[in-house]
């Protein structure tokens, strides 16, 4: 059975997965019994509607919440249809055929009222889903103006200063929907216009008020996966989190993407509980810890520090298992 939107989330443990349309429903099955044994409640489930899928994860107890990408968006009837709805670099490079960083950054503008009317029935087809629990936003933001520390180097970039190429969005509309609400264009010195930087904090806050009352009409939890910190993710993709009118964040603590220790996640954690009034829950990256004595810090330090429970993402392998299903029998969080 769903929950509904006034049920509280308590202590949990989750994982981020995939919709995987070639494993068998003996795979599925296990892949979800697995989950379960080890002491995760949920998933935050990608890739739409599977009906085998969602079966599968019911089957075992878990909670099922749908992964969804929101204004990264490069569904073929938006590139068939409205080329005009993507963003637009400072540089005039759009992401329709120039998207920045990797091939699948594909953004649209939260501005354009076609795109939230079109993310709001995205939202409404899985909301709508009987075996679904909560919609889970991702991708809800700006592209990255400034990378994390940790990527410079990968992407042959020193991004010490906001770069054209990398600062979005000056498509006709939200420049057109800027001059409207503030009389002007954006000042040149575009990183110190701060009525042009709210301005984008707030149409990514304004979409994100209407596709949580999408969802919630159908009495589901609304949650999204967010940059480390408040004052981080303002600062690098244009996403003001902390004002968002959800029931859970899952703040993506990936340390080693900013040149810190596992340590680090705590002191993320703790920002955002000091922001918020709803549960945080540390997202963790398990590529990042070298050993069963780096993941324990993790997640130590993630609950000691106030996260009602951590979110995994990437592979687990035996090992992280045993040193998670330790911590979880200890903490005794969300005994069912």
């Amino acid at each position: 059975m769903a929950t509904t939107a006034t049920d509280p989330l308590p202590g949990r443990f989750y994982a981020w997965t995939s919709v995987e349309p070639a494993l068998t429903d003996s795979d599925l099955d296990q892949k979800y019994r697995t989950y379960r044994k080890h002491g995760l409640h949920g998933v935050f489930l990608g890739g739409g509607i599977d009906e085998r899928e969602f079966e599968a994860v019911k089957s075992h107890g878990l909670e099922l919440h749908t992964w969804m990408w929101t204004t990264n968006r490069g569904d073929q009837w938006i590139r068939d249809n409205h080329p005009e709805w993507y963003m637009v670099s400072r540089s005039g490079k759009s992401c329709f055929d120039n998207p920045p960083y990797v091939n699948y950054y594909r953004w649209v503008s939260p501005v354009i009222a076609g795109v939230q009317s079109y993310l709001s029935e995205r939202v409404d087809e899985l909301a709508s889903h009987p075996l679904v629990d909560g919609v889970h936003f991702d991708y809800v933001r700006y592209p990255d103006v400034i990378l994390p520390r940790g990527l410079w180097e990968q992407y042959g970039l020193d991004q010490s200063t906001e770069l054209p190429d990398y600062d979005f969005s000056y498509d006709t509309a939200t420049l057109s929907a800027f001059l409207d609400a503030s009389g002007r264009a954006p000042r040149e010195d575009a990183a110190h216009d701060q009525e042009w930087l709210h301005f984008r904090y707030d149409s990514v806050t304004r979409l994100v008020e209407k596709l949580s009352a999408v969802a919630r009409t159908k009495g589901k939890k609304v949650t999204a996966a967010v940059f480390p910190t408040p004052s981080m993710a303002r600062k690098i993709c244009r996403q003001d989190w902390d004002k968002w009118p959800l029931d859970a964040f899952f703040p993506m603590t990936y340390h080693s993407f900013y040149l810190q220790p596992p340590s680090w996640i705590g002191e993320c954690v703790l920002e955002g509980i000091q922001a918020v009034s709803v549960p945080v829950y540390a997202g963790l990256f398990m590529p990042d810890f070298k050993d069963q004595e780096d993941f324990r810090l993790g997640l130590d330090v993630a609950v000691g520090n106030g996260a009602r429970g951590v979110s995994l993402f990437g592979n687990v392998g035996e090992v992280h298992w045993e040193t998670f299903e330790r911590f979880a029998k200890e903490k005794e969080f969300g005994r069912v």
